[in-house]
């Protein structure tokens, strides 16, 4: 009995070894749950860390499992992934994290003499978890991040944009041609459907991979531990602690992680209520459409507005945290908070590089299919006629399926500005994956938009224009640097170039709004930033917390969407802000 209390005891406490390392930990978990006789000799999450470590007296034991060898085979494959990140062997990371933890347990409970020797690393905490500094320099980097995220992505995104609307559209034009199908609903399908829907998403790869490259840069400095230390105090107004702002910041990139990251919070209420302040948070898919709606109302802020975004997510998970905390978490106790700090270091190009493409790869790989049968289902629906009126693939849109489908739904958006068919179905599409809303909005309006005639150009010409176009964006990717900081270079006012799409866009913002676009577009904005979470994190909260909760986030933040959407755009007229 006394061996099953200390047992329990252990499996309550673990340390939380960063983003990366407990990635492979729960792959390796998932790797060793299918062997039954391993789970029930050894913990899972134990046996992961000795078999990453390259525990040789460990290994040995499992080899003699019925199929171990196997096992540890695939283990390297995880091993091999860390040590490409960081350059070390695991065994040397997960014992710094350790030691970390202990540091941290140290800085807690003791109390050091001044006569120490101070290293770099506690004189710069002196500032950036200053009490009084902390807070304004944590705002500063995250308003840099996405300073970065628009500004300097901005030329790259032109080129993609001109590519997909110029030499793009130009190919999949003349093999329609070429087969003999241009005219009927093939083209259509091509154009309208997969060029325009999946398009729409890849022109913001750019986009993604600013985001994801600003996100390695603050965590693999060691700054992301500071930042939940200078969160802790926020944190405890929620009965929570800093430890718990961790897998918030997760959610920067993907909600789903970020859900699957309050598996290293020890309390089960800590980790419910943190679960459930998650998809308050702006994730990637989000972001290209900050950036498409920013870029065509707000061209002159678009990195301010998106950063708002991002603050207002913050806001509302402490809100919906606050919620939650005084009514079904009223009783809860709150758990001890001890954080591992690691020492600041540069980080290396190759990690920058690593964090960029795999998250943009991994995102597009999972995203990019279920985009392609969403521009698909959104195609077809835009291609049947209702009422009697036109011919499949040649309807006027307002009299298609997809109108009078999305149409039902308008009137309800109507007290907040937007109250379109084209924004409803957009919205509607957005819950199988946020950024679907660009790939809808891209068919829609651009369907509506008249094709602008272009000189015909050869194979030869159109390959040379993307070449220069690249070489002239990273030129000007280089010298909007500076002006992340005020100073321009180019001695001109040039902001992002605009797309075909914008001025649908904000004609239609105009009429739903009376007049009104900008102020409907920030409250667009901000239902999309609180509603409904996609499908993949509504699956991982019934993984992780189960139905119930799954349906109070599902519902509750559609409402909390639809309210404060209205308050931000009926307020704003009231206030004389349109």
């Amino acid at each position: 009995m006394q061996h099953d209390l200390a047992y329990t005891r252990r499996l309550s406490f673990q340390i939380d070894y960063g983003r990366e390392i407990e990635q492979e930990i729960v792959q390796v978990q998932t790797l060793i749950e299918k062997y039954p006789a391993l789970n029930e000799a050894y913990p899972s999450r134990w046996l992961a860390l000795k078999l990453l470590e390259n525990d040789k007296q460990i290994a040995a034991q499992i080899a003699l499992q019925p199929d171990g060898a196997q096992l540890i085979s695939d283990v390297q494959k995880n091993i091999h992934h860390l040590v490409s990140i960081f350059g070390e062997d695991v065994d040397t990371l997960i014992a710094d994290r350790r030691y970390g933890w202990i540091n941290g347990l140290v800085r807690e409970t003791m109390q050091v003499e001044n006569s120490q020797r101070r290293t770099l690393t506690d004189r710069i905490d002196d500032v950036v978890t200053n009490r009084i500094l902390g807070i304004p320099i944590f705002l500063l980097l995250m308003w840099g991040m996405f300073k970065i995220t628009t500004d300097l992505s901005a030329p790259l995104l032109d080129w993609v944009n001109a590519v997909l609307e110029g030499p793009v559209t130009h190919w999949v034009s003349s093999l329609v041609m070429l087969l003999g199908l241009n005219g009927n609903w093939v083209e259509s399908l091509l154009l309208d459907g997969v060029v325009a829907g999946l398009g729409g998403l890849l022109a913001f790869v750019p986009v993604l991979m600013a985001l994801y490259g600003a996100l390695a840069i603050l965590e693999d400095s060691g700054y992301m531990a500071r930042a939940a230390f200078v969160m802790d105090r926020f944190m405890h107004v929620l009965g929570l602690h800093g430890k718990s702002f961790l897998p918030l910041i997760v959610g920067f990139g993907c909600s789903v992680p970020g859900i699957f990251a309050t598996r290293t919070l020890e309390n089960e209420k800590d980790r419910i209520l943190t679960a459930m302040m998650v998809p308050f948070m702006s994730c990637g898919a989000r972001l290209p459409v900050y950036v498409l709606i920013a870029g065509i109302f707000f061209p002159e802020k678009a990195g301010l507005m998106v950063f708002w975004m991002y603050l207002i997510g913050i806001v509302m998970a402490i809100t919906a945290g606050l919620l939650l905390k005084n009514t079904l978490f009223r009783r809860r106790a709150e758990s001890p908070f001890v954080l591992e700090l690691p020492p600041y270091r540069i980080p290396t190009l190759k990690a920058i590089w690593i964090h960029m493409w795999e998250h943009t790869s991994s995102f597009i790989k999972k995203a990019g299919s279920l985009i392609l049968s969403m521009s698909l289902v959104i195609w077809l629906l835009l291609a049947i006629p209702v009422g009697g009126e036109g011919r499949f693939a040649n309807v006027d849109l307002q009299s298609s399926a997809y109108a009078a489908i999305s149409g039902k739904l308008a009137p309800l958006l109507s007290p907040a500005g937007f109250g379109s068919w084209q924004t409803s179905g957009a919205l509607i599409s957005g819950i199988a994956a946020k950024e679907v809303i660009v790939t809808s909005l891209t068919q829609v309006y651009g369907m509506d938009t008249p094709v602008q005639d272009t000189a015909q150009t050869s194979f030869v010409e159109d390959v040379s224009s993307i070449l220069t176009g690249f070489v002239k964006a990273l030129w000007e990717m280089v010298l909007s640097i500076p002006r992340l900081i005020g100073i321009d270079l180019t001695g001109s006012d040039k902001t992002a170039t605009e797309t075909a799409l914008a001025p649908a866009v904000r004609a239609g913002f105009e009429q739903t709004s009376g007049g009104h676009a900008g102020l409907a577009a920030f409250a667009f904005m901000v239902f999309i930033l609180i509603y409904t979470p996609c499908i993949a994190t509504l699956a991982a909260l019934r993984k992780e917390l189960g139905t119930r909760w799954m349906l109070l986030s599902a519902f509750g933040q559609l409402a909390a969407a639809w309210l404060l959407a209205v308050i931000v755009f009926q307020g704003g007229m009231l206030l004389g802000l349109g």
